[in-house]
């Protein structure tokens, strides 16, 4: 059977290296399937897609419509969570092609008698599948077909577009050829948009030199979420090593009443599924987790899977780590930055299943405490395998876990650690600064094969990252890098109260912050609301009320004559929400420009009027030509505009 089928089908899109991995989806996302489907000679051939989630048995079936050159289309939503698998069907259509042979020839005006006596053969099936009306037409076809007195109707009922309609509906897929089966995997929407605050909870106390709690993070988290925030991402809440502890701005020597780094896990307290004992308990995290979640708010944790050197696995499971003769494990290094207080795991350790087995009941603890996301530390210094094995064994328990990989390295290594079932990435934005660099970093993400597997999430900054461009900026700066992330990418976050109160003080020559509160406890005056607060807030309320902000990959950078203006469309999949933002990319001086509108895909042309609506100002201008003049200053340096039409 396999050497009589004449249809081939080839490069069917999406898929990741040939099917090796799955492509993502959220909930009620569109999958938009390509395939080139072609046939020997001249007959017509007809194509499918078919697809099921992963609890169904039977497929589900879209046709697909002829483009060009034998390229061919279709599209469907994936409405649960969880595994669909997706293929093409592809066989000629001996019925339709039946069909286009007979209008031929009566165009010719040839007698048609023996194609009509033909045509009969492909509508005898079709009685056993057709509904009681259609049977009925299809019999009085036959009769018509069948009875020369009758061959004026006949012809006409030959080339109806009523009995085409009958022929697509009911195929006859003799000969059949299928693609091989590819996979999605969909997530809830929060993979796809989501808005991260973090801070250390340990500098949330009121009081001054005080040591936070728990408790003191419930004060703050109606601010939190008030302004506009739905994750909150707390660095390691696990007890912290005494052994070769670091001292303030990363010295290694600390001193007493120092409180070291928060990813020195394990001390005498205990491990990865313990408690700092001054942040409290675990019910209070429990307690915390449950008020957050009634403000709209998720907890995200951090995972990391490393050990200070008095971690209880040290004497309980010596066989995770890397001995060296002298008796010593080797400190961890991310080079050039060097770990004093942290010991790597060896993932190539005889006992590995047994390391693999506590690493997924540390998840599944956490999960059960009410965790639904999790921020992984360097899983780049890990097994890419593990990653997937990890990731696959809580979301068949869990579907509703998120994973954002914390790795600023090589692309290819990021590339990977999504590909493996990663939901999010950190990302690249944090050093793209200039307009070049942000239209082919945004064109790299939206535009090739990463769209289908890679999810970016955008953060100006980090405690492990005070990047040069906001060393010693204005406020401008910080504005335009909140709006950029915020607009270019669904998933954004900032280290929050570094960023607002734009505290910005250098190690020299690097990004780093000086007097890093990864290795101190900070005092905020968490009362602070200034224009930047104001703007992020305003900016992250238009983020959920926009779905063209939703998503990431429909974007379209528009022409504007200033290198220093980045203008870019944005809309959602149905088109019912268009903006269009326009950025300064200069802080100090005004900018002035004209931007050309996407007009083809408005689907208007020159002279429309459009009104375009300032959602932060409230301004609306009317437009009447292809190209706009714009003008931004430093106080407020982004356009964001409803395109009304």
């Amino acid at each position: 059977m396999q050497n009589q089928r004449r249809v081939v089908i080839d490069t069917v899109t999406p898929q990741i290296n040939c099917g090796e991995f799955y492509i993502k989806r959220i909930v009620n996302e569109v999958v938009n399937v390509d395939a080139h489907v072609l046939v020997d000679g001249h007959d017509v051939i007809a194509a499918s897609v078919l697809y099921k989630h992963e609890k169904e048995r039977k497929w589900s079936e879209v046709r697909m419509h002829h483009v060009v050159n034998d390229e061919w289309k279709a599209s469907f939503t994936v409405e649960k969570q969880g595994f669909y698998t997706y293929k093409v069907e592809g066989w000629v259509d001996y019925a339709l092609n039946w069909q286009h042979g007979i209008e031929r020839k009566i165009d010719d005006n040839q007698h048609v008698r023996s194609e009509l006596l033909e045509g009969v053969t492909y509508l005898k099936p079709l009685l056993k599948k057709a509904s009681k009306k259609e049977k009925e037409y299809l019999a009085h076809c036959i009769d018509c077909f069948e009875n020369e007195d009758k061959y004026d109707d006949a012809i006409k009922e030959a080339t109806s577009h009523k009995l085409h309609d009958i022929f697509v509906k009911y195929p006859e897929k003799h000969l059949a050829n299928a693609s091989k089966e590819l996979q999605i995997y969909v997530d809830r929407k929060k993979a796809l948009f989501s808005t991260w605050y973090e801070f250390f909870p340990r500098s949330s106390s009121q009081t001054e030199g005080q040591h936070g709690t728990f408790k003191d993070c419930e004060r703050l988290l109606p601010r939190i979420a008030e302004m506009g925030f739905d994750t909150l991402y707390f660095p390691p809440v696990h007890p912290i090593g005494e052994v070769n502890r670091k001292g303030k701005n990363n010295t290694t020597n600390a001193k007493e009443g120092d409180v070291g780094s928060a990813w020195g896990i394990g001390s005498q307290y205990g491990g990865h599924k313990d408690i700092h004992p001054q942040l409290g308990t675990v019910e209070d995290f429990k307690a915390l987790i449950k008020k957050a979640k009634d403000l709209g708010i998720e907890i995200a944790m951090d995972y990391a899977l490393q050990a200070a050197p008095d971690h209880p696995w040290v004497k309980e499971h010596p066989d995770w780590f890397k001995w060296r003769p002298d008796g010593t494990v080797q400190y961890a290094e991310n080079p050039p930055k060097k770990y004093q207080d942290i010991l790597p795991i060896y993932w190539e350790s005889k006992d590995y299943k047994n390391l693999w087995k506590e690493c997924l009941d540390i998840l599944m603890y956490w999960i059960d405490c009410g965790i639904k996301v999790f921020r992984v530390d360097n899983p780049h210094t890990k097994p890419y395998y593990f990653w997937n094995w990890i990731i696959a064994e809580v979301k068949k328990q869990h579907p509703d876990i998120l994973f954002l990989a914390e790795a600023f390295t090589k692309p290819k290594v990021m590339q990977q650690l999504a590909k493996q079932g990663y939901t999010q990435s950190y990302t690249y934005f944090t050093w793209r600064n200039n307009k070049q660099e942000l239209i082919e970093y945004m064109t790299e993400l939206t535009q090739s094969d990463q769209r289908e597997y890679m999810r970016p999430n955008f953060w100006p900054n980090t405690p492990d990252i005070n990047p040069y461009h906001l060393q010693g900026a204005n406020e401008s700066k910080y504005l335009q890098r909140y709006v950029l992330a915020a607009t270019l990418s669904s998933n954004i976050g900032i280290y929050g109260p570094v960023f607002e109160q734009q505290i910005d003080d250098a190690i020299p020559g690097k990004e780093e912050y000086y007097m890093s509160e990864k290795f101190e406890v900070k005092h905020y005056n968490w009362d602070v609301q200034n224009k930047l607060t104001s703007i992020i807030s305003k900016v992250n309320a238009i983020r959920h009320q926009h779905e063209a902000l939703q998503q990431t990959n429909n974007i379209k950078f528009c022409h504007v004559e200033n290198d220093n203006l980045l203008a870019f469309y944005k809309w959602n999949d149905s088109k019912t929400d268009e903006l269009l933002i326009i950025v300064s990319l200069e802080q100090y001086y005004a900018q002035q420009g004209t931007v050309q509108l996407p007009l083809q895909d408005l689907g208007i042309h020159s002279g429309h009027q459009i009104t375009v609506n300032d959602l932060v100002t409230g301004s609306s201008y009317n437009w009447h030509n292809e190209w706009n003049f714009i003008e931004l200053h430093p106080t407020l340096p982004f356009h964001i505009f409803k395109i009304n039409k």
